[in-house]
């Protein structure tokens, strides 16, 4: 198992890309907020690679050979919370593979960072965010949507109990990032109580509004 000390997104002290070379937006909102439905829409339209953080805890969790498949297990036994420097590593890593064997310039990190420190270190150690992405849902609405999805989803965290959990961890730890981007100019909110496609009309204004709009061409998927 790594030392968390020895990997590379922890001893560099400077971002290994510009923002030239990765063009990088923060993905955030509470539980049931419409996270994945939006960035699958920008996929498509813009040609974002999409990671999730957490995706990425659990494929490498289960990967033969990984290094850091023992550790990530260990944590998420114990409910404690994988280092930062793991989570950041996996993005940089998954990063560098789709830069390099896919082409890929332009990046949706969705559910991270999840603290200011996280966000502070991702941005140190690999490239500046361009700005974060916030989908504000009030709690009744996401809980409704929650639970409605539990009915089919299999996911054992859908339940109102858990719900208001995720919520009140999101509004604990992720508020405090949006709230201080936000006041760097480098937020773009969205209401996400309307339907998936209202609300992706809204999003596309709040990316023209940084620079970042619609190629002419469309993406094939691979």
């Amino acid at each position: 198992m790594p030392a968390i000390d020895q990997l590379a997104a922890a001893k560099r002290t400077n971002p290994l890309y510009t923002p030239e070379q990765a063009t990088v937006i923060f993905v955030l909102g509470g539980p049931g907020a419409g996270k994945g439905t939006q960035c699958a829409k920008l996929v498509q339209d813009y040609g974002f690679k999409h990671l999730s953080a957490g995706d990425l805890l659990r494929e490498e969790q289960d990967r033969p050979g990984s290094e850091f498949g023992d550790m990530i297990k260990s944590y998420i036994k114990e409910g404690t919370i994988v280092p930062m420097e793991v989570t950041i590593q996996l993005l940089e890593n998954a990063m560098g593979a789709a830069i390099e064997k896919e082409g890929k310039k332009m990046f949706l990190i969705d559910g991270f960072p999840r603290k200011m420190d996280q966000a502070l270190h991702f941005e140190k150690t690999v490239v500046p965010s361009k700005f974060t992405l916030f989908f504000d849902c009030p709690e009744d609405v996401m809980e409704e949507r929650l639970i409605n999805r539990g009915k089919t989803s299999g996911r054992a965290d859908d339940n109102a109990e858990s719900i208001k959990k995720r919520f009140k961890t999101f509004v604990e730890t992720s508020m405090p990032v949006v709230d201080a981007f936000e006041k760097e100019g480098r937020v773009v909110k969205v209401m996400a109580t309307r339907s998936p496609e209202e609300v992706y009309e809204d999003v596309k204004v709040g990316l023209k509004t940084k620079g970042i709009e619609v190629p002419t061409f469309k993406f094939v998927a691979n």
